[in-house]
């Protein structure tokens, strides 16, 4: 766990894999922008030994770099691979069959992957991405907004245009990246005051995301939020160079606030299905 600078102090490995299954998450991620595979296989006694759900940050440029993260993955059991491509095409056209062919190939392995929103990418830019969706309409996204927020300069209000962007993105959301940013900071603090619309915005547009996975989930699909709260230099410091926010802190806030947003859709939909009769016993009779 990267204790950044003024963070949740250092911790080891395993220390770090004990906290997480204590305050009740179902898997880490492994970042191999962080970490070579090397090292990353290292960890694989951990999550056996805590029983923790494992997906996979991957940064490949092309296909020879994504074949063995794919062994990687069956390796772990992962849940995913998520792709951050370390391509910019100069068409979506190009684009399309080069992410066709990593599905296809991840297909064979028996592999999931997304492909995530992110800036130096292959989905660095919002209107491109939207576009690569229309060419590949079996493309799957984890989404983290915080990159286009930042990427296209985002203020409050969105103009309707904005949002029917954003929403074409999150149809295809397959797993989220928790992170809260402004048009101007890809990482705000959480519990500040000024940030707090920004706060309110990534609220609703995880929620819209849920709502829409769920209408298209099948009963063994799993969705993944992340909650991927980075070090310095996404973390802002003060003079000192010292983080202004402790982001385990913030990680368990946002936790908290996600499982919050899944049980209520829970609730609701139960709700829905208990009054259904009734509804049908009205119509009926009319």
């Amino acid at each position: 766990m990267d204790a950044g600078r003024g963070s949740h102090p250092a911790v080891t490995n395993e220390e770090a894999f004990a906290m997480v299954r204590e305050a009740g998450y179902a898997g880490i991620a492994i970042n191999l922008a962080a970490s070579d595979l090397d090292t990353a296989y290292k960890t694989l006694p951990l999550f056996q030994q805590h029983e923790l759900g494992c997906v996979i940050n991957a940064f490949p440029a092309s296909m020879e770099d994504m074949l063995p993260v794919l062994q990687m993955a069956h390796e772990f059991n992962a849940v995913a691979v998520n792709i951050i491509a370390q391509v910019i095409p100069s068409s979506v056209d190009e684009a399309s069959l080069m992410v066709q062919d990593w599905m296809e190939e991840a297909k064979n392995e028996g592999v999931t992957i997304e492909f995530e929103t992110h800036r130096n990418s292959v989905t660095n830019d919002l209107n491109y991405t939207t576009q690569l969706l229309e060419a590949v309409p079996d493309m799957r996204l984890s989404v983290d907004l915080s990159h286009y927020v930042v990427e296209r300069e985002f203020s409050l209000p969105l103009s309707k245009e904005e949002q029917q962007m954003v929403e074409k993105i999150l149809q295809r959301a397959d797993a989220f990246q928790g992170r809260v940013a402004s048009g101007q900071q890809i990482q705000l603090q959480l519990e500040f005051p000024q940030h707090q619309q920004w706060v309110v915005q990534f609220l609703d547009w995880w929620e819209t995301g849920f709502r829409l996975w769920r209408k298209r989930a099948s009963e063994n699909d799993t969705l993944i939020f992340q909650t991927e709260l980075a070090p310095p230099e996404y973390a802002m410091t003060g003079p000192d160079g010292m983080e202004m926010s402790d982001r385990w802190q913030e990680s368990l806030i946002m936790k908290s606030w996600v499982e919050d947003i899944w049980t209520r859709l829970i609730t609701e939909e139960t709700e829905q299905v208990v009054q259904a009769p009734d509804q049908i016993k009205s119509s009926t009779g009319s």
